[in-house]
């Protein structure tokens, strides 16, 4: 169950939904109308005969893959895993596998990889964000979740398990990170829309069945203004 009070990172999640966002104002006398707002038109399709083609297994954002070319884990926990060598071996294996297509990973995450040390945890000036630890799968063990910044704007999200004594990756994501927000099997990707007072919200949610963290939700909520803030929105905190 999603519970807010265990939240461990970012803003407080407030997801409005677009009907109550939108919705109009009552008084004592009940909702007013707004008058004769003219015919109503159904909506017209477009490129009806015209379908994408499925995506293929490593394009799918909660595919688990095996992160090859790193030691097994017996314990089943990522809490002591070398960060670098886990980021390192995921992009490299992922822009492989796309042929620098950016079909899979942006190809200039391995470029800007180049200004971490080999192993070890993230220092200043390199940018893969700071690790961050917690049980989504709720079976007592940590994940890893951490994410690659490649612009200044657009990052590679990624989190890890273990599964099999294997190290696994079982989201991956190329966003816009205005917020991530972690609790309880949930986590929370805050991204920006073209309307600067609202945020797109998606939500994934450990999934036993498939092995991966799989998109449970998809909302709107309501930037808080703040007076003397530059941006509408809060900042990602990982």
């Amino acid at each position: 169950m999603w519970h807010p009070s265990e939240r461990v990172l970012g803003p407080v999640l407030l997801a409005v939904p677009l009907s109550l966002a939108l919705a109009g104002c009552a008084d004592e006398s009940g909702l007013r109308s707004r008058g004769n707002l003219g015919e109503v038109h159904a909506p017209e399709s477009l490129w009806t005969e015209i379908h994408p083609s499925p995506p293929a297994p490593g394009e799918r954002p909660g595919q688990p893959a095996v992160v090859p070319g790193l030691p097994r884990v017996p314990g089943g926990d990522m809490r002591g895993a070398d960060v670098l060598k886990v980021v390192r071996a995921d992009i490299g294996s992922a822009t492989r596998e796309d042929g620098g297509t950016g079909r899979l990973v942006d190809p200039r995450a391995v470029q800007r990889l180049a200004l971490c040390p080999e192993s070890g945890n993230p220092e200043e000036g390199c940018p893969v964000r700071r690790a961050v630890f917690h049980d989504l799968t709720d079976d007592g063990k940590d994940e890893l979740i951490t994410a690659v910044d490649v612009d200044g704007r657009l990052s590679e999200l990624r989190v890890y398990t273990v599964r099999d004594g294997r190290v696994t990756r079982v989201l991956s994501r190329r966003a816009v990170l205005e917020g991530v927000e972690v609790a309880a099997e949930h986590l929370a990707v805050r991204e920006p829309t073209s309307n600067p007072k609202l945020v797109a919200i998606s939500d994934y949610v450990w999934e036993p069945e498939s092995g991966s963290m799989a998109l449970s939700q998809l909302s709107l909520d309501e930037c808080r203004l703040l007076k003397e803030a530059s941006t509408p929105c809060p900042p990602s905190e990982i």
